[in-house]
């Protein structure tokens, strides 16, 4: 029996936390050998979890890098402007590289990263998790066997969700560009990159419109405070933090979004209290220092005449529940969430429904994204296992391609211009 893939994880937050869970899964095919995290608490309980030896457990990635090698991959998960250096590093040693989205945040970082892995030959794959997700699976099965003709247009709306763009991005992590990037590298690198996977031709032109709204000092209502725990009109607010984290823990939810507030600390009432006390999701939603948009469009044009737009909001009722409508010439194919795939078909103007198998949902902690956090990672450990770059749809040189264009597309917006993709002005 082959031994499993020895893995080191470079971030211990969320996103490091969930991808490790397949070693808790499937012992029989990963296993994580050491940690790096400059947080004590996140580091000792991903070492206690897995019985990481303490000479494999960092405060800092570089003192892993400086090792002799001494595991078979490595997941980056750190923060989006921590990608570029150990990505680089890692792949310099040798080792195989699961890396969180977005790549980098600068389009040279990109190119480096990619640059890197070639000349060392080692895997990349970056985490465009969506394009493992059981629905859109279906829905490039589906395209590939013609039920809907060629592809002319395709329609896709992200929505972010109300409550998930005040935590995320007016309060968290990814709230402002100079800590972070930009909302649609941040956020929707995975729908670009979706769109230029299933039209499967080159990007020509990119226009795009967007601003932020509404979480703006301009907007704060008359009588609020700086804190939703001390603030008057706080009942009134959609976007208190009392009512998305407060009044969660006290119905028993633990989980995301309110894990991420305790950090260090077990997620009760009273940790809860602490840190909308005096953490950064305690602050009111209207004075923040956040600067990254709310609603975005992007237009594109492609090889052959094909057409896509794509539309990302804050404001919705729906959490990241995409949705998308592609016109064929034979057909038309609807996708919303983890809901069946719809065609109809305009011969017989009938429709007919493709149900999703979610049935691997039932043996993995992987259940993010419909369960494609499971199927990523499945399928970069066998990737690794057999040294078979194949296996990854997320590869160097076609997620740099969507990157680029998410790039093309920020720079169209902020110009308030038609951009030429591939094209140096």
């Amino acid at each position: 029996m082959p031994l499993p893939v020895e893995v080191l994880i470079i971030g211990a937050g969320n996103r490091g936390q969930i991808y490790s869970f397949f070693a808790k899964d499937f012992p029989e095919r990963m296993k994580v050998v050491g940690v790096a995290d400059c947080r004590q608490v996140a580091r000792q309980n991903l070492q206690m979890k897995y019985s990481v030896a303490d000479c494999n457990v960092f405060d800092d990635w570089r003192g892993a890098a400086a090792r002799v090698k001494f595991a078979d991959a490595v997941v980056i998960a750190t923060p989006d402007r921590q990608h570029k250096e150990p990505a680089v590093a890692f792949a310099e040693k040798g080792y195989h590289i699961l890396l969180e989205k977005p790549m980098a945040v600068t389009v040279d970082d990109c190119k480096e990263i990619v640059a890197a892995c070639m000349k060392h030959n080692v895997i990349l794959s970056v985490c465009h998790v969506l394009r493992y997700s059981p629905a859109v699976l279906k829905v490039k099965e589906l395209l590939s066997q013609g039920v809907i003709g060629e592809v002319v247009h395709i329609q896709h709306l992200e929505p972010v969700g109300f409550y998930h763009f005040a935590h995320s991005f007016v309060r968290g992590n990814w709230r402002n560009e100079q800590e972070s990037t930009f909302s649609l590298l941040a956020k929707s690198c995975h729908d670009i990159d979706i769109i230029n996977s299933l039209i499967g031709k080159r990007c020509i032109k990119v226009s795009s419109f967007g601003s932020l709204s509404h979480f703006t000092k301009e907007n704060k209502p008359q009588g609020a405070a700086s804190r939703c725990l001390n603030c008057a009109v706080e009942q009134s607010c959609p976007y208190s933090a009392k009512k998305f984290y407060l009044e969660g823990v006290k119905n028993g939810h633990k989980g995301w979004p309110i894990s991420t507030i305790c950090e260090g600390a077990d997620v009760d009432i009273e940790s809860v209290t602490k840190a909308l006390c005096e953490g950064p999701y305690g602050r009111c939603v209207y004075e923040c220092d956040n600067d990254v948009v709310t609603h975005q469009v992007v237009n594109m044009e492609f090889e052959g005449g094909v057409t896509a737009a794509f539309t990302m909001v804050a404001f919705t009722e729906k959490l990241c529940d995409r949705n998308m409508t592609i016109y064929g010439t034979k057909g038309e194919l609807s996708s919303e969430g983890q809901h069946p795939v719809k065609v109809f078909d305009f011969l017989t103007q009938t429709k007919k429904e493709y149900p999703l198998d979610y049935s691997i949902l039932q043996q993995t902690q992987l259940t993010g994204h419909g369960g494609a956090d499971y199927y990523l990672m499945d399928s970069f450990i066998q990737a690794v296992a057999e040294n078979n770059p194949s296996l990854i749809m997320t590869g160097p040189e076609e997620t740099l391609a969507s990157h680029l264009l998410v790039f093309d597309a920020e720079r169209a917006r902020r110009e308030s211009r038609i951009i030429y993709c591939n094209q140096t002005e």
